[in-house]
């Protein structure tokens, strides 16, 4: 590793400005190599694959979120010295891909037809080469620190060496077939879908109650007067394709036509009914059209009972010549049609609206049309056993803990998967037939047949699904099928990282070809994160206008405000949402960061080292423990053997920073990425910054120099913890001089702070937050008298008995503690933060004046405040009286509508709950406005 690259300005700029900071800093860990991994065969390494973002995209809030929480992550085990790997990639994105250059070859006024296959391929890599770094360097914006050298395109020959490879083995054992059955059908984009590739969106629209004429019995054409077998449906034109319909045998609605046949309406065709315990007799009238080629249920009916599958559609979304006389109709033309027939012939019972669940193209947004085709499928069944049994076996853990269930239930029914698509961009299905009809799969492009030697061979002309190849991922990154060292090293992978909604389908499948190929688990955990919605709580989406392009964000606050934002959203598995607000609230947060750095930097600067407090040159970083050593070669200040000889609030914030450093290490290894970021969040803002530094002042007023190697270890331990989450701004300042001695290398490559026992100092840590809560008291006192910011006031502060509060603390039970003694050396710093003057700490028994005062009554003290000339006591015991008298009013009006039994019967449990919640609001304000005239006497 080199050692720091930029060059240090003489003093920190007056504010942070990361539009002059990210690229430079990104720049220079570029530079350095700092994103490589520092193999170690004796340490296990800590590896996260990329899951690869389409080559057609631009960064989105899911990307944004994603690439997040890997980095800090991958930071966070770089930090503690793990061999660290962060494997980029691209995905071909096939339909997407070939969609986008279609559109510009319309633009031409040719398609890719004209163009011929392999003229359109080269069009293809010429775009792909042109846009494909673009989603890379909006990742580099973010702060992405992955080993962008080995970035793997899918397309790249070992992938497609990869692909062929698991699809000889899959084929030679007979886990991949090519066979007719029902598929997701895009008809704009003209090829099959995955599961994966099609969205469901709720949409409304109607429920068409069908009368089929019931006929005689024998008779083909013959019908029983006035009888029919009414279905409900929300597809009305593929009745054209019913081949039965059907009853559940505990039905007893329909049980009188067991047996019989109906005449399909339209194309007057017959019809049996069957029995199958699969009808829900809750949905329409508890009978169901049965058409096998147009409905995944439907076609599982028909297997089980032997019925004929009719393809009512072509392929371009039309009806076929099943139709009758809507063939060649438009399939929503030929739905309006149809039921303007059915209407006229008294077929139609009834209308209503309804809201259904519609398939869209996840790339197009056209309805999807499951239809009968002869595609390519994988058989999942025999791979998923041994995928649920490594999960059941906590081989590979997933979190959140709900989604288990989610895996098991897709991985306990599922469906052969269709891997061939109609596309011409991708990896080609690497199967081959001979005119003599045999049919051969190889690695390698074969020049003769397989079987029989005829060089009379073509390829077949379909493409493989994308996440055929993108399945193979954690292994195929790292150079499977060839056993490389990497390979050997990294894999399996330590954590794959992605969204909730495709844990049934990328991630399932990732592992059991990852045990089919490899023979072991791909990655040790998944970490499945939520989705970012709007600030009103809605899904995010450019087509409405409600999307978030990120890269603006970035513009305007900052990357390190929104990773920071992002971090502390949801949390595993839950949804957050984004609002201008929070992202200001992440800027706030860098600039108080850099300011609070600017003040112990240039404090440190500018004062003269106290004696015993000089730091010996390090890398690393070592709280100092309960009794004071902070100091040694490891990155502690000088040892002090006495621990009096450390002022308490020094001992309190270092107390608190190893706490911090140690919650912040625990959440992250449960991957609580929220909580650690909150918590850090929380450290630095309020107990550093609001109260150290402030604390700090009053010594340092005096000339005594010993809170700043203080200072600078608790700027060093909070850069270190916040640089995983903003790693900018806290390489900025660590570049400033915000490591606590002259450090070599950047914050990336720091170490984490190491957690030692024994420092955790739980004595400081009582009575400064003792302290703090006396100060709090007469702010909150001050501010509600009205008393001028800048006037001091007399306070009397009497300790309570050790025992009522060390009984909170577990590790003081038995502890002597002289409060008395602890809060006198505190007292000055309570007078400047309180704005107190003269302060009395009163001995045990000693009374505290009466009059007019304010009593606080606290933890671990008594605050007492003669306010008499602090402000106008009539006017202020009028105003109070005038708030007891509104509130005693309002509380009338509550007893007396929660009095009134009409009311709670009626009301919804909602309303009644939330005025019991006013009730009892309202109570306790009462009480607190009484107490308060009562101290004015």
């Amino acid at each position: 590793m080199t050692t720091t690259e930029t060059n240090k300005p003489t003093e920190m700029a007056k504010a942070y400005d990361s539009s002059t900071v990210e690229q430079r800093i990104y720049e220079m860990w570029e530079r350095g190599g700092y994103f490589k991994p520092r193999v170690d065969p004796d340490k296990k390494p800590f590896t996260i694959i990329q899951p690869p973002p389409n080559v057609t995209g631009e960064l989105h809030l899911g990307h944004a979120l994603t690439s997040t929480i890997e980095d800090i992550l991958i930071r966070w085990h770089r930090m503690k010295g793990d061999p660290t790997l962060w494997m980029p990639g691209l995905d071909h994105a096939a339909i997407s891909t070939q969609n986008v250059v279609e559109r510009e070859l319309a633009k031409e006024g040719i398609s890719r037809h004209d163009l011929g296959r392999e003229k359109f391929l080269e069009r293809v890599w010429e775009w792909v080469n042109k846009y494909r770094h673009v989603i890379t360097d909006q990742h580099k914006r973010l702060g992405v620190s992955a080993d962008w050298d080995r970035i793997v395109f899918t397309l790249d020959p070992q992938v497609t060496k990869a692909v062929r490879t698991t699809f000889l083995n899959l084929y030679n054992d007979g886990l991949i077939y090519r066979g007719e059955r029902l598929i997701n059908w895009c008809p704009k984009d003209g090829t099959a879908l995955s599961d994966l590739e099609v969205k469901h969106e709720e949409v409304a629209g109607h429920l068409w109650y069908l009368r089929y004429p019931v006929l005689k019995d024998g008779s083909e054409s013959e019908v029983e007067p006035g009888e029919f077998f009414v279905v409900a449906t929300t597809r009305p034109e593929t009745m054209v394709a019913d081949t039965a319909v059907a009853i559940n045998p505990a039905s007893e609605r329909w049980l009188k036509y067991r047996g019989r046949r109906v005449l399909l309406p339209i194309v007057d065709r017959p019809i049996p009914v069957i029995e199958d315990e699969a009808v829900d007799v809750a949905f329409g009238t508890g009978a169901l059209k049965i058409t096998p080629g147009h409905d995944f249920n439907d076609f599982e009916i028909g297997q089980r009972h032997g019925l004929p599958v009719l393809n009512g559609m072509t392929l371009d979304g039309h009806l076929s010549e099943v139709a009758g006389p809507y063939e060649g109709v438009e399939r929503f033309a030929a739905r309006a049609a149809i039921v303007s027939q059915l209407g006229r012939e008294g077929l139609l019972e009834k209308v209503e609206d309804y809201t259904t669940s519609i398939g869209h193209c996840d790339r197009c947004n056209t309805i999807v049309e499951p239809l009968i085709s002869t595609q390519w499928f994988v058989k999942m069944e025999p791979l998923a056993k041994e995928a649920i049994r490594v999960v059941r076996r906590n081989q590979i853990r997933i979190v959140p803990d709900r989604f288990y269930a989610t895996y098991f239930q897709w991985m306990e029914n599922i469906r052969d998967w269709c891997i061939s698509r109609q596309i011409w961009w991708g990896h080609r299905i690497p199967v081959w037939y001979c005119a003599d009809g045999h049919m051969f799969a190889a690695i390698e492009d074969p020049t003769t047949c397989a079987e029989c030697g005829s060089t009379a061979i073509e390829q077949d002309e379909d493409t493989l699904d994308t996440w055929f190849s993108s399945q193979l991922w954690p292994h195929v990154t790292l150079g499977w099928p060839d056993k490389t060292k990497d390979l050997e090293y990294f894999y399996p992978t330590s954590v794959m990282e992605t969204g909730y909604d495709i844990i049934f389908f990328w991630v399932a499948r990732m592992i059991m070809i990852g045990l089919y190929n490899t023979g072991e688990i791909p990655f040790e955990w998944v970490y499945l994160h939520g989705m970012v919605l709007n600030k009103d709580g809605k899904k995010m989406s450019k087509s409405k206008g409600t999307g978030v392009d990120p890269l603006p964000v970035i513009d305007k606050y900052g990357a390190d405000a929104l990773r920071f934002v992002l971090a502390a959203g949801g949390g595993p598995g839950n949804d957050m949402r984004l609002s201008d607000q929070k992202l200001e609230g992440g800027r706030n947060f860098a600039n108080k960061l850099w300011n609070i750095a600017r003040y112990v930097i240039s404090t440190a600067a500018n004062s003269p080292p106290s004696p015993g407090a000089e730091r010996a040159s390090r890398s690393q970083s070592r709280l100092g423990d309960s009794g004071g050593e902070l100091g040694d070669a490891g990155g502690r200040l000088q040892s002090r053997s006495a621990r009096g000889e450390l002022a308490l609030e020094d001992r309190w914030i270092l107390s608190r920073a190893t706490q911090v450093a140690g919650e912040a290490d625990h959440f992250l290894s449960q991957f609580l990425i929220n909580e650690a970021a909150q918590r850090v969040r929380n450290f630095v803002w309020d107990e550093f910054a609001d109260w150290y530094v402030e604390m700090s002042k009053v010594r340092l007023r005096e000339g005594d120099q010993s809170p700043i190697p203080v200072l600078r270890e608790v700027l060093d331990t909070s850069l270190r913890l916040l640089h995983p989450f903003m790693p900018f701004v806290t390489e900025e300042i660590w570049q400033n001089g915000g490591a606590a001695s002259g450090a070599t290398e950047p914050l990336i490559v720091a170490e984490w702070p190491t957690i030692e026992s024994g420092k955790v100092d739980e004595e400081a840590e009582a009575i400064v937050e003792i302290a703090i809560e006396i100060v709090r008291s007469i702010r909150n006192t001050r501010a509600e008298k009205g008393v001028e910011p800048g006037r001091w006031v007399e306070a009397h502060i009497q300790p309570r008995p050790a025992e009522d509060w060390i009984a909170l603390r577990s590790g003081l039970v038995g502890r002597q503690i002289d409060m008395e003694a602890a809060l006198q050396k505190l007292a000055p710093v309570m007078s400047y933060l309180a704005r107190v003057k003269p302060l009395h700490l009163l001995a045990p028994g000693e009374a505290p004046p009466t009059g007019e005062v304010v009593t606080s009554v606290l933890s671990g003290a008594i605050v007492t405040l003669p306010v008499g000339g602090l402000f106008d006591v009539e006017a202020e015991r009028a105003r109070i009286a005038k708030q007891v008298a509104e509130a005693e009013d309002e509380l009338s009006r509550l007893k007396s509508k929660l009095g009134d039994a009409n009311f709670r019967v009626k009301a919804p449990k909602e309303i009644v709950a939330h005025e019991e919640a006013r009730l009892a609001s309202v109570q306790s304000r009462l009480e607190g406005l009484r107490g308060q005239l009562d101290q004015l006497g």
